[in-house]
């Protein structure tokens, strides 16, 4: 099954006609024709499977023969991950957060980060191939890039955790989650979270947590964490 994207379709769409591209793609790539069946998501749980009507590479439309809402995560995992030095690797993260299950993604911006400008819509066009290419029909939220000052003094609610390297007294994060719950967990920059911040961190009630024995890069750390939370939830 592949699967298309379109924040415009709802349930009560009857007729829908693709973009473009996505037309180009479907009759001259796909070789669909009149009949045959496409897939759609608005990102928001509903799936779609349609018909094709007219197979036009311009504007191919297709009349919605059936929808299912595909249940929500019994768990909603929010990364707040600071922007990396190198931006594929961000990208890369993004990608496969994605896949695995993440709800909400936000930029942090911190003392110690090298990159304090990200590039949204690419960010988006990165999530939404990701929620494609692995048949998921709810589109993860990327939030507006924020400082660490402003993040940290908002109202969550959530279990909190900040991961960051200084010898001090952490917790296995993977022994502190628990299933069926709402986490938010702090990622820092190359140069890890400044002293301040983790203070601060601490004075919000988050919990420190290490994700392992080894040094991780800011998004290998943010897959561990994004793979510990779905684990503990199967």
């Amino acid at each position: 099954m592949q699967l298309f994207y379109s924040p415009d379709i709802n349930e009560n769409t009857l007729q829908f006609t693709f973009e473009k591209e996505e037309s180009k793609h479907i009759v001259k790539v796909l070789r669909k024709n009149i009949g045959d069946t496409v897939h759609i998501t608005n990102g928001k749980g509903w799936l779609f499977t349609a018909e094709i009507s007219i197979p036009n590479i311009n504007k191919c439309t297709a009349t919605i023969v059936s929808k299912l809402l595909q249940p929500k995560r019994k768990y909603h995992l929010h990364l707040a991950v600071a922007p990396t030095k190198m931006n594929d690797r961000y990208e890369w993260f993004l990608e496969k957060a994605t896949e695995i299950g993440i709800d909400s993604i936000t930029p942090i911006i911190c003392d110690h980060s090298e990159r304090k400008v990200i590039k949204p819509q690419r960010f988006e066009r990165i999530l939404q191939s990701a929620m494609k290419q692995s048949l998921n029909c709810y589109l993860p939220k990327l939030n507006d890039a924020i400082s660490f000052q402003d993040f940290i003094n908002q109202n969550f609610e959530s279990d909190l955790f900040i991961a960051h390297c200084e010898e001090t007294d952490r917790k296995s994060l993977k022994k502190q989650l628990k299933p069926n719950t709402n986490i938010t967990i702090l990622i820092g920059p190359e140069g890890d979270f400044s002293v301040k911040e983790i203070t601060k961190a601490l004075e919000n009630n988050f919990i420190p947590v290490t994700l392992g024995e080894t040094r991780l890069r800011t998004e290998t750390a943010a897959i561990v964490a994004c793979h510990s939370v779905a684990f503990i939830n199967e």
